[in-house]
């Protein structure tokens, strides 16, 4: 039987293996800390749970339920499924913007949920509409550029801008709009408005990062005979002829393997692959990425505080968006979000707190004060999604014979996402199925 060493135990291994399990393929999983999840997983802090940062999930992301489906999962068990709506809070001047999708068929549900929106003057719906026509046209870019540029080439209003897509843009690719690649945006846009109204939907997890794939995940691949191997740390891997043929962990134990899949973000893989001549150019690319941060402030607060919506975008203050987690079993709990750099990231933490603790005030002047307050902030969530990365990122395929790549930094033309970590490692799995097809 093949078998197939699988090296990280973030979504894109866990992906790889579920994939490789369901094909009949011997796996190990090896991951150096004391959880899967990567950087999407739980975590504890004084006694609770919380999910290490906000992640999306929508209707477009047909990896990931495809995964769930495969493991006999069902959709309603992990998720809450709502239609899109976007609400905007300002602690300026500016009325509250609004709209919701119309139950008509892709794109026009989004046409005529941005016709109907609140808060948009009529010039800039029209504006809205122009560009959304332009962006559902679009299949390709012959060269990439900002999303600032795109803006401005479909005479977008500051106040658009500012209000709509700039919140859209962050929330998506954490990159700035000065950065961010065009046609990253564009793609993900056509991929949630543009071919089913399905894929616009919002997907609430009932039981927080960890149990909507990490947990089903590590059940599915121990139940087919699967090893998962925690704080198990990979220092070297093992090459013979040009081919990789298992990998060195950090307490001496050997891993013999006939295909290896390294399911690591570029700085992780950077340390296995240090050395390894025939690995130089794919380094030479992996170090090519820069990264950007995203805080969550958790706010706990009496169980009967609600939003009226699943997520309210704040404009005019730090936090960009506050999401409600009584979905995920969580009543009164709040996660006010900041993405992508800023003056957030001087700020001393209890600073930090004051502020957003202020603003959520300012904004939802009938709460009372928080019980509880948990920051957390990874300054190197996601890599930036800026302009011309794409032809940076490389390929499932390395130049050692048997060695995958997976990650969402792996050409999948999608953002920093769980959906784009989750297709690489379905991409690695297909390949080391074809492969072992053709050598037997």
């Amino acid at each position: 039987m093949t078998r197939a060493l699988i090296i990280g135990g973030g979504w894109s291994g866990l992906a790889a293996a579920v994939e490789l399990c369901r094909q009949q393929i011997e796996v190990t999983l090896v991951e150096a800390a004391g959880r899967l999840g990567g950087r999407a997983a739980r975590i504890q802090h004084r006694g609770r749970e919380y999910d290490s940062g906000q992640h999306l999930v929508i209707g477009a992301y047909h990896g990931i339920l495809g995964l769930l489906a495969a493991m006999g999962v069902s959709e309603d068990a992990v998720f809450e499924r709502r239609p899109f709506e976007m609400v905007s809070l300002s602690v300026r001047s500016a009325p509250p913007l609004s709209f919701r999708l119309v139950d008509l068929p892709a794109p026009f549900h989004l046409l005529g949920g941005l016709f109907g929106a609140e808060g948009l003057s009529r010039a800039d719906k029209w504006g809205a509409l122009r560009f959304c026509l332009a962006a559902a046209r679009s299949k390709d870019l012959r060269e990439d550029f900002t999303v600032q540029e795109l803006m401005y080439r479909h005479g977008q209003s500051p106040e658009s801008v500012s209000r709509l897509w700039e919140p859209i843009c962050l929330a998506t690719l954490n990159t700035p709009l000065h950065e961010a690649s065009a046609e990253i945006f564009l793609r993900v846009l056509r991929d949630v408005f543009a071919y089913d109204r399905r894929d616009s939907d919002l997907l609430l997890p009932r039981r927080g990062l960890a149990g909507m794939f990490p947990e089903p995940a590590q059940k599915y691949i121990e139940g087919r005979g699967g090893r998962i191997l925690l704080n198990s740390r990979a220092t070297r891997l093992e090459i013979s002829r040009g081919m990789a043929t298992g990998a060195m962990l950090a307490d001496g134990t050997r891993l013999d393997a006939d295909h290896v899949i390294l399911a690591l973000p570029p700085p992780a893989c950077l340390h296995l692959i240090e050395g390894c001549v025939p690995m130089r150019l794919l380094a030479q690319r992996l170090t090519g990425f820069d990264y950007a941060p995203i805080c969550t402030v958790y706010l706990r607060y009496s169980s009967d505080v609600r939003l009226d919506f699943p997520m309210v975008g704040l404009h005019g203050t730090l936090a960009q968006w506050a999401f409600d987690l009584s979905s995920s079993g969580e009543p009164g709990l709040i996660a006010a979000v900041i993405s992508g750099p800023g003056e957030h990231m001087e700020l001393e933490r209890g600073v930090l707190q004051q502020r957003i603790v202020a603003e959520l005030a300012t904004c939802f002047p009938h709460w009372p004060a928080p019980e509880e307050i948990f920051t957390l902030c990874e300054k190197r969530a996601t890599f930036l999604s800026r302009q011309g990365i794409n032809s940076q990122r490389p390929g499932v395929e390395t130049p050692v014979e048997a060695c995958w790549l997976a990650g969402d930094a792996v050409a999948t033309g999608y953002p920093s996402t769980l959906e784009g970590a989750v297709r690489s490692g379905m991409e690695c799995a297909r390949r080391v199925v074809a492969q072992s097809a053709r050598r037997a």
